[in-house]
């Protein structure tokens, strides 16, 4: 089996002295895949590693892979993201995808932190109240996405202007609101999240603008799509890159 020298050192860094089984019984497959994922991939762009490891995490959770985030989980905490990194992780997938698909990823990681002996619970990050959580999260909506977010309001429905109050207060009062990780990590996330689930091409091109407006130009959201290209396949990366392309036209 010939897998590389870099793929082997990238794999080292997230999981020093391990041994996989999969070298035994697959032994072609992990050729194939770690020089890809782990060689080739890694050597694309300039994201730094824990930035690579961060959306890494958001995207196994978007996708459902229980089994992989507790390996990439093991991985993350390896190189150095923080425990209340992770939670912030975790925490702001919930809007996107929904409680029923992050439930058993809480308990997992609670499971694994446990395992490394990290106290739980951790410290707070929330910053909002239910009297400031509407209006401090308008305030950041509106930091991302301008006058768009007027629009929506003006152009909503009476029976559906509920669902634009709920962006507001819940999705961005309850979680961009906390810290923990900057804005501009956690609407890098939100894509990287959006594109893994797939089928919400109209929301991942406004979270395509929405980075740009926070500093997170063409550069870094390819960059973000060839790092997770490994995890989420092809069909959804190049739907995501679609979408960049008709945000962003050079």
């Amino acid at each position: 089996m010939s897998i590389s020298e870099v793929a082997n050192k990238n794999h080292e860094e997230l999981f020093p002295n391990h041994k996989s089984t999969l070298k035994v019984t697959d032994p072609e497959f992990i050729e194939l895949f770690d020089n890809f994922a782990f060689d080739e991939v890694i050597s694309y762009g300039n994201l730094d590693t824990r930035t690579r490891l961060m959306i890494i995490l958001g995207s196994i959770i978007a996708s459902q892979a229980l089994g992989e985030y507790k390996v990439m989980l093991g991985g993350a905490l390896n190189v150095g993201i923080t425990p209340i990194e992770v939670k912030e992780i975790l925490y702001q997938t919930v809007p996107y995808i929904g409680i029923a698909k992050a439930f058993d990823f809480l308990h997992a990681t609670n499971e694994i932190l446990g395992d490394r002996g990290i106290k739980l619970p951790l410290e707070g990050q929330s910053t909002t109240s239910p009297e400031t959580r509407y209006e401090k999260g308008l305030e950041v909506q509106k930091s991302i996405f301008g006058e768009m977010i007027d629009k929506m309001y003006q152009e909503s429905p009476e029976n559906q202007i509920h669902i634009q109050k709920y962006l507001s207060a819940n999705c961005f009062g309850d979680y961009y609101t906390r810290k923990g990780l900057d804005l501009k990590t956690r609407e890098l996330l939100t894509f990287s999240i959006i594109l893994s689930l797939g089928g919400c091409e109209p929301q991942l091109k406004g979270h395509v603008q929405g980075n740009l407006n926070v500093g997170n130009d063409k550069e870094v959201l390819l960059n973000t799509v060839t790092q997770l290209l490994p995890y989420v396949g092809y069909p959804r990366a190049l739907n995501a890159i679609r979408c960049i392309n008709e945000v962003i036209s050079v």
